[in-house]
């Protein structure tokens, strides 16, 4: 029973040891530069330049529709969001628009 919990902890530890490459490393284009944020998939070409560009660009939006626009339509969207949570949470507050009526 100890030697097979033994070769368990053995075999489990081999699994993360560093493995030997052994030679050169053959190209392919699979060697392409892949995201940082998503490392699974390919670098969208598209976001180099822009601030805070990591990569994530998971459904390649930036290839159908130009950057700056994206750009504008997210700071659009997160301003509209903003303002809506300053409305609910003033309305939960108790801040009522009157002439409305109250029923």
């Amino acid at each position: 029973m100890k030697l097979a919990l033994l070769a368990s902890l053995i075999g489990a530890a081999a699994a993360f040891a560093p493995a030997s490459t052994g030679g050169a490393r053959a190209t392919t284009s699979l060697n392409a530069e892949k995201s940082e944020a998503i490392p699974f998939l390919p670098y969208p070409e598209n976001l180099k330049g822009y601030i805070g560009d990591v990569g994530f660009d998971p459904l390649r939006i930036s290839d159908y529709v130009p950057m700056d626009y994206l750009r504008e339509a997210e700071l659009k969207h997160g301003r509209i969001c903003m303002m809506a949570w300053l409305g609910f949470v003033a309305v939960d507050l108790g801040a009522r628009i009157y002439p409305l009526p109250t029923e």
